[in-house]
């Protein structure tokens, strides 16, 4: 595939994994685990499909962070805090992805995915300890910013399952209901992934028409997503998403590891 056309094999195979993405994302999260494996299959070294992938999914976690502005937060100063340290680990994040020479990205994509792979396994039962620590613990606040600014590095530099780790920390350091802190995680992911974009797109680093693809077929998927939730059992696409994940770590693990 050239990085100025998508021909029509790969532009479907790209529309197709967005749309995918946008339905799992809309049901139970977990787009990345499905679109930067499509974009590396279509000839994307894999700095660039990382970069790229961010770039296509990020609308989708903006409008997910303003979807519920009526649990919007207080701009109090823990807020502000970890506002302030999405911008910058981010931005951190973004630059180590392009200082890294793309052989020893490749060597840790499977790591990346394995990793991604199973904190989204574990996100229903880190969901239900969450409830459990926000109803009958205090919050503390002092450490949550040492704990954020990992999160938010690892966001700028690639991202999935971020959401998950986002939650856990607003959820044990900040006195909200669980609403508003998803909320918060929400706003937290769109901006940590905007700032990396804006990275990205200033470097040069962004192959726009793979990432228009799979931007439209997860827009797309979005929607049907929200129907398709109404029907479908969110259970049965989670462990779809991960037996993929799964399976996509040891195929990544052969190709860069072992040949």
């Amino acid at each position: 595939m050239s990085a100025r056309r998508v021909d029509t094999q790969s532009g479907l195979l790209l529309i197709a994994a967005g749309l995918a993405g946008g339905i799992v994302t809309a049901m139970v999260g977990g787009a990345s685990l499905i679109t930067f494996p499509a974009l590396l299959a279509a000839g994307l070294p894999a700095i660039t499909a990382n970069a790229s992938n961010t770039v296509a999914l990020t609308p989708s976690n903006v409008v997910a962070g303003l979807a519920d502005l009526e649990r919007m937060p207080r701009w109090d100063r823990s807020f502000t805090s970890l506002a302030l340290i999405s911008v910058l680990g981010s931005a951190a994040g973004a630059a180590l992805l392009l200082a890294t020479p793309e052989r020893a990205f490749t060597a840790v994509v499977p790591l990346l995915i394995g990793f991604a792979t199973i904190l989204f396994a574990l996100s229903g039962r880190i969901r239900l300890w969450l409830v459990s620590r926000a109803a009958g613990g205090e919050p503390s606040t002092g450490w949550s910013s040492c704990l954020f600014a990992p999160v938010a590095v690892y966001g700028g530099y690639f991202g999935a399952g971020m959401s998950v780790m986002i939650l856990a920390i607003v959820s044990v350091s900040r006195a909200d209901e669980f609403r508003t802190a998803n909320v918060i995680k929400n706003l937290l992911s769109g901006l940590t992934s905007f700032v990396a974009v804006v990275v990205f797109v200033f470097q040069g680093m962004v192959v726009w028409p793979p990432t228009l693809a799979v931007m439209a077929g997860a827009t797309i998927g979005g929607f049907l997503g929200g129907r398709l939730a109404r029907v479908l059992p969110p259970e049965v696409m989670r462990w779809i998403v991960i037996a993929v994940g799964a399976v996509l770590t040891a195929v990544y693990a052969r190709r860069y590891w072992l040949s």
